[in-house]
């Protein structure tokens, strides 16, 4: 079985057939999806998802390219509604995005450290959206893991060997999407090769970010596959041994979503 780790089940895109992507997902032996927040005040709606659907799970947090709508939520706030639902399972997404020039930096930092104290407090993972801001992201995980650990997940992981060295030495985990299947990813595939295997996670990223199988179509959770299939032949592994490591990395990362 799999885990896609990171989705968006609550976007529009899905509105028209969310029973039907489900079934799909299941189908194929995608048994667990995490559907992640990209706005605090929107956690209801993804608590509904949990509740309607039992192999759903959720987080709580601000997108960075959403952190000016959100500065007023504390780590408090984060704590206490991670802490509010056994659905919820891990923080974020937060973190940094500079490719967008839509939010200043000093925003999303600013946001970012209040997640990175809210994972800490909780021990719930945060997940990380890190995009075109490697050096201040390896910057910021040292220095707040210098106040005290935190688990995290560097999640649609496409950014530069450093980084995810720099996260693994941290105790972080690297998960992959379908950018690892696009044909000009090699450096990325390289990279994944670096990564133990008790770190490696695969996501959807859905709706965004089709692998190569399905490229050009919008994303759902069951094309997950088509990631494993790619993450198991770059590293020499076959489809099954690859399926039950990152299950099992998924089930450690996610230490509050149950053993399946």
């Amino acid at each position: 079985m799999l885990i896609d780790t990171h989705c968006h089940l609550d976007f529009a895109d899905f509105d028209a057939e969310r029973d039907e992507l489900v079934a799909r997902a299941h189908e194929v032996g995608v048994k667990r999806m995490v559907t992640i927040s990209t706005r605090v005040r929107k956690l209801g709606t993804l608590l509904a998802l949990t509740e309607r659907y039992p192999s759903v799970f959720c987080s709580v947090g601000t997108h960075p390219n959403n952190a000016a709508e959100e500065l007023d939520v504390t780590a408090d706030d984060l704590v206490r509604l991670g802490e509010s639902h056994e659905k919820i399972v891990a923080i974020g997404e937060a973190g940094l995005d500079y490719f967008y020039d839509t939010q200043k930096p000093e925003d999303q930092q600013a946001g970012f450290r209040r997640h990175i104290e809210a994972a800490r407090r909780t021990q719930l993972p945060l997940v990380i959206h890190s995009r075109s801001a490697d050096d201040d992201m390896a910057a910021i995980l040292t220095e707040e893991s210098g106040k005290g650990a935190f688990p995290f997940i560097l999640h649609c992981f496409s950014s530069g060997l450093e980084l995810a060295q720099t996260g693994v030495a941290l105790g972080g985990y690297v998960s992959f999407s379908g950018i690892l299947t696009f044909p000009k990813s090699e450096e990325l595939r390289e990279i994944a090769k670096t990564v133990p295997h008790d770190r490696l996670l695969v996501e959807t990223d859905a709706p965004y970010l089709a692998p190569k199988r399905w490229r050009g179509k919008r994303n759902e959770p069951s094309y997950v596959i088509n990631t494993a299939e790619v993450l198991a032949d770059t590293l020499g592994l076959d489809f099954e041994e690859m399926a039950r490591i990152t299950t099992e990395n998924a089930l450690r990362i996610f230490a509050k979503m149950p053993r399946i």
